[in-house]
C-alpha cells in the first residue's frame, strides 16, 4: 500500500502533503527533522491519510492534492476540522 497523507504544523498552522509506502516511518522523520522541507515547521500531526494500491495513484493524488484545485477540494473536505480548529486556537 502507498499512502498520500496531509500534516499540519502545530507550530504555525502550515499543511504539508506527501505520499509514502510507510506512513508511521515517514511521519517520525517529519518530525524529527530528517526533512528538509517540513524541518522549520515542526511538529506536525497528521489531519488524513488516504491508502492506495498502486505508487503511481499514489503520486497522482498527492500531485492533485498540490494543486489549487486539490487543496480547495482538501479544505472543503476538512472544513469542520479547519473550523475547529480555529475556534480553540489549536
Amino acid at each position: 500500500m502507498y499512502y498520500v497523507y496531509v500534516l499540519q504544523s502545530q507550530k504555525d498552522k502550515s499543511l504539508y502533503i506527501g505520499s509514502t509506502s510507510n506512513l508511521k516511518k515517514r511521519f517520525k522523520e517529519h518530525n524529527l527533522g530528517k526533512s528538509r522541507y517540513t524541518n522549520q515547521h515542526r511538529p506536525y500531526k497528521i489531519i488524513c491519510y488516504i491508502a492506495l494500491p498502486l505508487r503511481s495513484d499514489a503520486e497522482r493524488f498527492e500531485t492533485y492534492l498540490k494543486s489549487g484545485y486539490g487543496r480547495r477540494v482538501l479544505k472543503n473536505m476538512l472544513n469542520d476540522y479547519f473550523e475547529r480548529d480555529t475556534q480553540l486556537g489549536d
